[in-house]
């Protein structure tokens, strides 16, 4: 045989090869005429509950197999941006943000998929996030609840400061009526106070509580004069020395949090996704409280998650199954059952609550924040760019280095422009 018989030969059998290859890691289907589904995470701390829920799903359905895909947080949205689309992505996918996929056609249709009433058993704040025009685009799975204080027990005890001073306290730009600063300046510790740039845990529950909005009529109206007293109130308390310098929480979003376990931070204002590590890491007697009221009270955003459906999926059939599962109150309350996240499914909220109660702690700041009013988280197309925007700008702000006024002019503009170029 001639040499470059022998190449094309070896090239023929190299590309039956790939190809080979190719079909068998992309298959769909096992040996055994199952189904394969699979379900991309950012966090891996979900992995074991949602396997639980899944393995009972599959006990029922044998003709069905929902495999996980973890990917990072950090490279989440990125990594879902271009497999979406370039028709790689999985057959389902966790979203917060979900607005540009749904305009563009990318998601199932939810209230079409699954019968219009399934809606009515999750919570309606997560239902309404995740419903544009008229339509619902994925199926909640939990939710954040309300902001609230973890405090240190010790670092109160030390500073003479009861627990119970912090359900009264309030915070306002009239020195008069501040007692929340007041209360800082009394804590003996490293940092009062974790006032930063922290979009869920921080901005939106200061400027909720000043009377502002973060957007009116699809764009950003946080330029006012509550958003201003609300940034300015943050920015004085780390130019005072009560919270860390924003050249440390600019660049980790989680030195307070780190900060807090190793007892060098008094006060860690958060929400429940950091419950379980705290609990698990923290060496010291803890507890959660109510956050401060401001000018207009206690407002707090609630956040949520939810699965959505790719709509160009090869077994829609398949997926649709596996929505209703994990959208119903057998397959979600597995989210609860060792206290990692409130559930979606209003009726299991419960098991998360009986959870924390058993280990002692009172999760109910998480929950009465919520019951007045709520500040929205924004939304709408074009968004994630928008707050990509605006986070450095803020960021200048918390540094001391542009007043906050200046600021806050300069980063809604910057936000509205994000908008109007989608």
């Amino acid at each position: 045989m001639k040499d470059s018989t022998r190449v094309v030969l070896g090239l023929a059998l190299a590309l039956v090869l790939l190809v080979t290859a190719a079909l068998w890691l992309g298959r769909d289907t096992e040996g055994d005429g199952r189904t394969v589904v699979r379900l991309r995470v950012w966090d891996q701390s979900f992995v074991a509950a949602y396997r639980a829920s899944l393995d009972e799903f599959q006990r029922a359905n044998p003709d069905i197999e929902v495999r996980i895909t973890l990917v990072p947080w950090a490279s989440y949205a990125q990594k879902l941006r271009l497999d979406v689309a370039g028709g790689t992505a999985d057959d389902l996918f966790w979203v917060s943000l979900y607005e540009d996929y749904a305009d563009s056609g990318r998601l199932m249709d939810i209230g079409a998929a699954l019968a219009e009433q399934a809606a009515r058993a999750w919570d309606p704040f997560a239902v309404a996030q995740f419903s544009r025009d008229g339509k619902l685009w994925a199926v909640p799975q939990f939710v954040d609840g309300g902001t609230a204080v973890y405090y240190n027990r010790e670092l109160l005890d030390a500073s003479g400061v009861s627990p119970a001073e912090l359900a009264a306290l309030r915070w306002s730009p009239d020195p008069a009526d501040d007692t929340f600063r007041q209360l800082l300046r009394r804590l003996r510790a490293p940092w009062p106070y974790n006032a930063a740039n922290d979009f869920q845990s921080i901005l939106l529950p200061y400027l909720g509580s000043a009377g502002g909005q973060l957007q009116r009529d699809g764009e950003f109206g946080f330029d006012s004069p509550e958003g201003r007293v609300a940034f300015d109130y943050l920015v004085r308390l780390i130019a005072d020395g009560l919270a860390p310098s924003a050249a440390d929480t600019n660049t980790s979003s989680d030195f307070a949090k780190t900060a807090f376990l190793q007892g060098k931070l008094a006060l860690f204002q958060s929400g429940t996704f950091n419950l379980a590590q705290i609990a698990e890491s923290a060496a010291f007697p803890w507890g959660v409280a109510l956050i401060p009221a401001g000018p207009a009270g206690r407002i707090s955003a609630n956040n949520s998650i939810a699965v959505a459906g790719n709509a160009a999926t090869a077994h829609p059939e398949a997926v649709r199954r596996v929505l209703a599962w994990l959208g119903g109150a057998a397959g979600n309350r597995y989210l609860a059952l060792d206290g990692a996240t409130i559930p979606a499914v209003v009726a299991e909220q419960q098991v998360y609550r009986d959870y924390w109660a058993r280990q002692g702690v009172d999760v109910s700041p998480f929950f009465e924040v919520l019951r007045e009013r709520q500040i929205s988280a924004g939304g709408g197309s074009g968004f994630p760019a928008a707050l990509e925007a605006i986070d450095p700008i803020l960021d200048e702000m918390f540094l001391g280095r542009l007043p906050v006024d200046v600021a806050l002019a300069r980063a809604q503009a910057a936000g509205n422009a994000a908008l109007d170029a989608r």
